[in-house]
């Protein structure tokens, strides 16, 4: 029996070699939203609108307001790490932060329809229409984007690698995959942005205000 205790000392007095780079925090991805600026001009006549727009407008049809969306997506990177004896192996983690949006959103109302008058309420109105569009929109892609950054980069454990390669692999797929990800999510708004701008509603708008919006665009 004291040979038994004897040993059992021994064993718990040995200390356990801890893995340093469990240290480190954990690899984390913090999605934030730009804060939409909303800027409102009434500089430009409903025929240069016609010109600015005529890539979402329908064929034929005079563009009197317009709403465009400046998407914007920027990856922020901290990577601390711990660097092996050698010199040569290394385990970081990536703590990433993506910040994206629209901003500014711009409506435009055309100079031909002073701010007070029908037609501009309903011009308006409608334009504002879009202005929520992107809104819902920004914030319906946040958990998508939160998703599958995760799943690919927190991984619950330090990376590792050669010294020095895991910011630049990681810096070279943000840039190459992930920043044309979020763009293709942009993107996706003008499916809403098309129903809004359906022929019923042009309709509506060009005979609101008892005629006053078709007499001022002839």
């Amino acid at each position: 029996m004291r040979v038994l205790a004897a040993i059992w000392a021994i064993t718990l007095s040995t200390p356990l070699w801890a893995d340093p780079c469990d240290e480190l925090p954990k690899p984390s991805v913090t999605i934030k939203r730009i804060e939409e600026k909303i800027a409102f001009n009434t500089q430009y006549s409903y025929k240069s609108l016609t010109n600015m727009g005529a890539a979402l407008a329908r064929p034929g049809k005079q563009v009197l307001g317009l709403t465009r969306g400046n998407a914007s997506v920027s990856f922020s990177m901290n990577t601390p790490a711990f660097i092996d004896r050698t010199g040569h192996w290394e385990c970081s983690s990536p703590q990433i932060t993506v910040t994206y949006g629209l901003s500014p959103i711009t409506v435009y109302v055309a100079k031909e329809f002073p701010e007070g008058s029908c037609a501009y309420k309903e011009i308006y109105e409608h334009e504002m229409r879009h202005v929520k569009a992107y809104q819902t929109h920004i914030a319906d892609i946040e958990k998508l984007l939160a998703d599958a950054l995760n799943a690919r980069f927190a991984t619950g454990s330090p990376w590792r690698g050669p010294v020095g390669q895991t910011r630049a692999r990681l810096q070279q797929e943000m840039t190459e995959r992930w920043t044309s990800f979020v763009q293709r999510e942009f993107n996706r708004v003008e499916e809403a942005q098309a129903r809004i701008d359906s022929p019923e509603e042009y309709e509506r708008v060009a005979n609101a205000c008892d005629g006053e919006i078709k007499k001022r665009t002839r």
